[in-house]
């Protein structure tokens, strides 16, 4: 198996640095939607999903990324007001009663802009800037990391029939130019993150591909995040099953831990900590 160390990468969200380089960090998800693939409407009521942002906190989470509008196949755009609806109360009561820093996923620059001023310090934006032009501006002025994920289509339309030439060639191409655009916006390098997007616009052999090609992206110079917690790719592989999910959720997590990426973007914290740990562990070894 090929395996990266870890490049120097620090990422400074707000009173928080996160060094890269000590361990594999881990970005705990918080949806607040009804409708969301794996736990949608769990965390809706802003009390349960304050909650559920401390207990994530408390399990190892190194990052809490809260949206308000579910990317699941097919699923339809949530409307600007009601997606800040749903997430500003979250932010606002979690950002003091936590330790770590918020992430706020959304494409959507008001969005982004009110949970900023709520108290996150990372913007999660799927569309890589593309969506809304004001984005980039809104990262920019903020000083904020921002993540830039790949994406084939929109939500609603992304499973509609994926194709690519080359997958790793294009994917990798579409995040040269997406970090040459945030830069063009005035967002610093450092505060640059990517993520290839697994499950956005890719069959299963594509996200098995990505997966197993992910030191490829090693060569982009900034941190790689990577989701792929509980995604279909594994219920095709394994089966539907919650637990089914979650084993080969965490098999996952070990092979691009093993090869250097830098954040992975969980449902279940706990048991992701311990897995990161082993790997970290090895990876440290001799």
């Amino acid at each position: 198996m090929y395996m990266e160390n870890r490049s120097d990468f620090k990422l400074n969200c707000g009173q928080f640095c996160l060094d890269l380089n000590a361990c594999t960090h881990i970005m705990g998800i918080l949806n607040v939607t009804p409708d969301s693939f794996s736990d949608g409407g769990l965390f809706f009521d802003t009390d349960k999903a304050v909650a559920h942002g401390e207990s994530m906190a408390e399990e190892g989470a190194d990052i809490i990324d809260i949206g308000g509008e579910s990317t699941r196949p097919f699923s339809e755009p949530v409307p600007e007001e009601e997606e800040i609806r749903r997430v500003i109360p979250v932010i606002e009561k979690l950002a003091p009663r936590v330790s770590v820093p918020i992430s706020i996923d959304t494409t959507k620059a008001r969005v982004a802009q009110y949970a900023i001023e709520a108290g996150a310090t990372m913007i999660n934006d799927i569309s890589a800037l593309r969506l809304d032009p004001r984005m980039g501006d809104v990262a920019a002025k903020a000083g904020v990391p921002v993540v830039l994920m790949h994406m084939q289509g929109t939500p609603k339309t992304m499973q509609e029939s994926p194709y690519y030439e080359d997958v790793i060639q294009e994917i990798k191409l579409f995040l040269v130019e997406s970090i040459k655009r945030a830069e063009e916006f005035g967002i610093e390098r450092g505060n640059i993150i990517v993520d290839p997007g697994i499950g956005f616009g890719k069959t299963v052999a594509h996200n098995l591909s990505i997966i197993k090609h992910i030191h490829v992206f090693k060569s982009l110079g900034v941190p790689l995040l990577l989701g792929v917690s509980r995604k279909s790719f594994i219920t095709k592989i394994l089966g539907n099953d919650m637990e089914q999910r979650e084993n080969g959720t965490q098999a996952v997590l070990a092979i691009a831990a093993m090869n250097g990426v830098e954040i992975l973007r969980v449902h279940d914290v706990r048991r992701a900590y311990d897995t990161l740990r082993i790997v970290d562990e090895i990876k440290n070894a001799d």
